[in-house]
């Protein structure tokens, strides 16, 4: 099976930057895409963002309207994961955030536990 694990998370304030690191290990198929969701407390899990490799060097990519020009998502080869790099955060950024993936370009089929960011004013 997929295993997925979230490392990165912390507490920053509005306009600082933080790195998420996702580690996949298990049976993933080469055509999984990897992507990141969000969940704060009492609401639903959100997209954040997604990359899918297209062969060669090339990927896609995939972002929410809300992080667009500030997340950016990029592949980890050494640890088959995902990196989230997050500048400019802001207080509506905090949430426990998951890594997933799956065949679909926003994938839902495995997912992390999750890790904290949190985002002072």
């Amino acid at each position: 099976q997929v295993q997925l694990v979230e490392s990165g998370g912390g507490l920053v304030q509005a306009g600082e930057s933080l790195r998420l690191s996702c580690a996949a290990s298990g049976r993933a198929l080469s055509d999984y895409a990897m992507g990141w969701f969000r969940q704060a407390p009492g609401k639903e899990r959100t997209f954040v963002a997604s990359i899918r490799w297209s062969g060669g060097i090339s990927y896609y990519t995939d972002y929410a309207d809300s992080v667009k020009g500030r997340f950016t998502i990029s592949r980890d080869n050494a640890k088959n994961g995902v990196y989230l790099q997050m500048n400019s955060l802001k207080p509506e950024d905090t949430a426990v955030y998951y890594c997933s993936t799956g065949p679909a370009m926003r994938p839902t089929l495995y997912w992390g536990q999750g890790t904290q960011v949190t985002v002072s004013s």
